[in-house]
């Protein structure tokens, strides 16, 4: 007789598994028991009784969606009008005085508001490059990580860093960086503290200095000897517009992608933000190392940066993931969107058909998973994966006519968000609304610290 399950979701117009057959099960259904998928199946396979059952009639249901690159707390200063016209570099420096004023306070609402965003959008598994620690700013690692942890989200916060600045020719003002071994000595505690090996564990954090202009060399070394050492993941910024490659030839003598290799970080526990210039040679070599990419479109976008030759990245075999990045750059955090912008850059890039809605599902959620080194674990439905999931409602104006093939009609129709998001088993999201009753408090309490950091008029 089969175990009863805690949570049965039936009865949808599909179930895409993104397991390593990547399963398309027509009228599927979904069981989860304690946290873990505990059974998958289509309409003709038999059902195990549960708990509770969610019908989910119309409805596509998605391995939850994975993150692999974000900067939260700027969604303090989201849209803000003076940095909406500037590249890369001109709008760091343009928005570091006003980061500096960040705390624990601003940090766990932006934390929250910011992580019930991605939820909304179908995120499960979020990381966060958290790379700003103004001195006497507070524990602000824990104080995301205890946002994460009151909305239910899984969370990857990786613990950045900062050690070269204006005066030694990097990027951010002096008083918002530190030196390499106060950085390692925290990334060290903040592993110790927050780091769970368990499967299915719920917080799990990286080491990530910020990036190449903005850490010194020996950083980029002694971090990869610690990670190693400690067993966890590296995360950077890479290759990320022409500005970057004219930084690190002018200053390292070389592309990115030498430094990148000089510095220990040509490893499969390396995943990186952006990659929007790297050479065809150079993406041979990122692929023969095993590296993920954490691909941000809107971001490119938005700065003007480029397009990532993503098509090219995962056929040299890099593991390519989704990011939303930060809220100052691509100011919606919306896996969905990423998703879908990823579908149509890679067919303005590639061609036509080298962008599908089933290449950007498998990098929104088994590519994200080989970011984070957990394949098999998250972004996937099968039995002993995690029990994240998204469920997509496809009814309404914006689907009349898309009948013939839910994957694409979800990505290629819309807008939309998730109907319900389930981390664990637990819903965070039902019937589109975000579950937590402490969510217009966290938001009237983002307000007010957004208004402090944008130096607004406080009143109101």
């Amino acid at each position: 007789m089969t175990a009863r399950a805690d949570l049965l979701l039936k009865n949808a117009l599909l179930v895409a598994t993104m397991d390593d057959q990547h399963r398309e099960l027509a009228g599927g259904w979904v069981a989860i028991t304690n946290g873990l998928v505990s059974g998958v199946g289509s309409s003709v396979d038999p059902m195990p009784e549960a708990t509770e059952i969610v019908d989910a009639s119309d409805c596509l249901i998605t391995p939850g969606l994975i993150n692999t690159h974000h900067h939260i707390y700027q969604n303090l200063t989201r849209a803000f009008p003076p940095m909406t016209d500037k590249p890369l570099f001109g709008w760091l420096q343009s928005l570091y005085p006003l980061w500096r004023a960040i705390d624990e306070e601003s940090v766990h609402v932006s934390a929250f508001v910011g992580l019930a965003e991605l939820a909304m959008s179908g995120c499960t598994t979020s990381t966060d490059h958290l790379y700003l620690h103004p001195r006497g700013a507070g524990d602000l690692l824990s104080a995301e990580i205890a946002a994460a942890r009151e909305l239910g989200v899984r969370f990857h916060p990786t613990r950045g860093s900062m050690s070269l600045s204006e005066k030694d020719g990097g990027l951010p003002p002096d008083d918002v960086v530190a030196d390499d071994d106060e950085i390692l000595a925290a990334s060290e505690e903040a592993v110790r503290r927050h780091h769970d090996r368990s499967h299915g564990a719920m917080v799990r954090v990286a080491l990530a200095p910020c990036s190449p202009f903005s850490v010194t060399e020996q950083l980029m070394v002694r971090s990869a000897e610690l990670a190693e050492k400690l067993d966890v993941r590296l995360h950077t910024h890479f290759a990320e517009n022409a500005e970057d490659d004219d930084f690190s030839i002018a200053t390292f003598g070389c592309r990115p992608m030498e430094y990148l290799e000089r510095t220990g970080w040509c490893t499969d526990r390396t995943w990186v933000a952006h990659c929007v210039m790297p050479n065809p040679d150079e993406v041979k070599r990122l692929g023969a190392a095993r590296i993920g990419v954490a691909h941000c479109p809107s971001s490119n976008l938005i700065l003007a940066s480029g397009i990532s030759p993503v098509v090219p990245l995962r056929a040299a075999g890099v593991k390519v993931g989704l990011g939303v990045d930060g809220s100052s750059s691509a100011d919606s955090a919306s896996l969905w969107l990423e998703a879908r912008q990823a579908m149509l850059l890679a067919k303005l890039r590639d061609g036509a058909s080298a962008g599908t809605a089933r290449m950007a599902l498998d990098v929104a959620t088994r590519g994200g998973a080989g970011c984070l080194g957990r394949e098999g674990e998250i972004g996937e439905l099968s039995v002993g994966a995690v029990g994240d999931v998204a469920v997509w409602k496809l009814t309404g104006p914006q689907f009349a006519g898309a009948l013939a093939d839910p994957i694409e009609g979800w990505l290629r129709c819309g807008p939309i968000g998730a109907h319900h998001t389930i981390v664990h088993g637990r819903f965070v999201v039902r019937d589109g609304r975000v579950t937590h009753r402490d969510l217009d408090d966290m938001l009237g309490r983002h307000a007010r610290e957004s208004r402090r950091i944008q130096q607004l008029d406080t009143r109101g």
